[in-house]
């Protein structure tokens, strides 16, 4: 069993795992991942909620919002997210996905340890910024898939 601490920029918000190496480590290109990063790409985990503790005040954002309106896009939460980042800093630090209510995602920076496991799928890489790395290119032992729900080189995770 490993423990690692993550956290937003402050300091105020913060997700503690005490487990074994998580077993979903991802990067992600789609829509909603870009906008959540400011990003070309997320790298993210899922880590077993009994093995998580939160600590510290958090805002929440929820994906598709709560208006009724669908997504306009297909993205890797499009079952819908709860997103929770501090509201000091605005660091988005975990989220819960309605698809895995036993697991909590995980912004993979923000435990800032060149240790944390490398990602081992990939996804959405058709909405990929043409000028960024082509993660499709990159070995990824789980495989990657597409837009469509297409796995490529291995299973879908």
């Amino acid at each position: 069993m490993t423990t690692r601490k993550a956290s937003c920029n402050c300091g105020q918000l913060s997700v503690t795992y005490d487990g074994p190496d998580p077993e979903r480590v991802s990067l992600c290109q789609c829509y909603e991942c870009q906008r959540r990063t400011g990003s070309a790409f997320s790298w993210q985990t899922r880590l077993p909620a009994e093995h998580v503790t939160t600590e510290g005040q958090s805002t929440t954002r929820r994906f598709p919002s709560d208006s009724g309106k669908p997504a306009e896009f297909r993205s890797c939460d499009s079952g819908g997210a709860t997103y929770h980042f501090c509201p000091v800093c605005g660091s988005t630090v975990y989220w819960e996905l309605a698809i895995a209510p036993e697991f909590l995602g995980v912004a993979a920076g923000t435990f800032a340890d060149p240790t944390f496991p490398p990602p081992m799928i990939a996804g959405f890489a058709a909405y990929g910024a043409g000028w960024a790395m082509n993660v499709s290119d990159l070995p990824m032992p789980g495989g990657h898939y597409d837009h469509d729900g297409t796995s490529h080189g291995g299973p879908r995770a």
